[in-house]
Formats: structure tokens, sequence, C-alpha cells
């Protein structure tokens, strides 16, 4: 069995998870907490990031979009209409940009700096913890407004977020947008084309294994797991 090292709320992490579980394999998690740079984990990476997939062979991969790619690959390329990258190659550089925008972009606006405030510093002690910074909360709160916006747009004018038909722009939106669920900050009334595109993600199989997901210290939104939020 393939093993993944993540975190929990790491929406890169998710991504990897999902996709996982849309291909309907299994993989073995161990949470990592990088900050704690542990020697084992660095001779994995050196640069201390997650995700890391610990693959066939026991050959390493790094990042998140580089394990997605790899599983097209190795496991899409045979999924037929079940894949999650496109034929197309204008259909798979939609797909590609989408990807970005919640992995790289909204993560960069909105999740990275919620997880940190909220729910890392606590755990991070002497590693960079301490008291959250209110004036990035309210940064990152001051932006999730303008993701969602986007989202609700691409849901109610395609059928998936990229396309036709699900994608890894739609597993990345889902990754990211639970990390937030789970924290409550999102609003999803305001948000109605996202909210039933979510309920279709939130209740897809490759979900149940985030919507289980604790985080010490942190207990989910009281909607995090429900189906008919």
């Amino acid at each position: 069995m393939l093993t993944l090292f993540h975190h929990p709320l790491y929406a890169s992490c998710r991504f990897v998870r999902l996709t996982f579980g849309e291909y309907g394999e299994e993989i073995a998690l161990i949470e990592e907490r990088p900050w704690a740079r542990r020697k084992e984990f660095l001779s994995l990476n050196p640069a201390g990031t997650i995700p890391v997939l610990l693959a066939e062979g026991d050959h390493v991969i790094v990042g998140a979009t580089v394990i997605g790619e790899y599983l097209d690959e190795t496991r899409g390329a045979y999924k037929r209409e079940k894949r999650l990258m496109a034929e197309d190659s204008i259909a798979r550089a939609e797909i590609r940009r989408l990807v970005d925008w919640y992995l790289v972009k909204t993560d960069g606006d909105v999740t990275r700096h919620l997880v940190r405030e909220r729910a890392l510093k606590p755990l991070m002690g002497g590693e960079g913890g301490g008291a959250p910074d209110s004036a990035a909360i309210r940064a990152a709160r001051a932006n999730v407004r303008q993701h969602l916006k986007y989202t609700n747009y691409l849901a109610a004018t395609r059928d998936w977020l990229a396309g036709p038909r699900l994608s890894y722009a739609d597993v990345a939106a889902a990754a990211s947008l639970s990390v937030l669920d789970y924290l409550g900050e999102i609003e999803w009334a305001e948000y109605p084309a996202a909210r039933d595109w979510y309920s279709r993600m939130k209740s897809r199989p490759s979900f149940r294994s985030l919507l289980s997901d604790r985080v010490r210290g942190l207990s989910p939104a009281s909607l995090y797991a429900d189906l008919d939020f």
C-alpha cells in the first residue's frame, strides 16, 4: 500500500487523498507536522513540505500537483470516463488553471492563513506558535467572499467546475473549501450554486475519510460532516 505524509488541514494533502478516493484506492496515512522538521521526514523531502507520497518501490514523489500528474499517468489513464484529467489539451489547460487557482491562489489568499492562525499555532509551541494574528485572520476572511463568488459563478455556469465532467479542478476546489468548511468560515446560504456543487462533492464516497478528520484542540463546525447542510 502506498503511503502519504500529510496533515488533515492542508488543502494540498486533501487533494491527494480525494484523488486516491476517486480512483478507488486506499493509502496509508502518516500525519506529519512539517514545522517540526523531523529528520526522518527531511531525508525524504529536504524542502520539508507536504504532501509527500511514498509510491511503488519506495519512490518519493513530492507536491500535490506532481502527485496528481503521477496518479493521472498511472491510474487515471486507465479509468476512461472516470479519469480526472481531460483528453483534450485545451480542457486540460483549464483543469490545470483551476487546480492552481484553488491549491495556490485560494490557499495563499485565505486557507493557509486561517489554518495557521486558528488551528496550527496552538500546536506549534516554540516552533513558530504563539497567539493568533488577528490582522491575518481579518485579511483572510475578507478574501473568502471573492473566492466563493468565483466558485459560485463556475458552479452556476458549468456542469462541473472545469466543464462537463468531474475533474481535478473539482477535487482541488473541494479540498480547499472543505478546510474552510471544517473551520466554519463559509456562509453557504449566500452561494447557492457553490453550495449545491459542494453538496455533490461532499456526498461522494471519496469524501468520507475527510469528513471523519479531527484536529486536536479544534473541533469541526457543527455541519461539517452533515451531507444535508
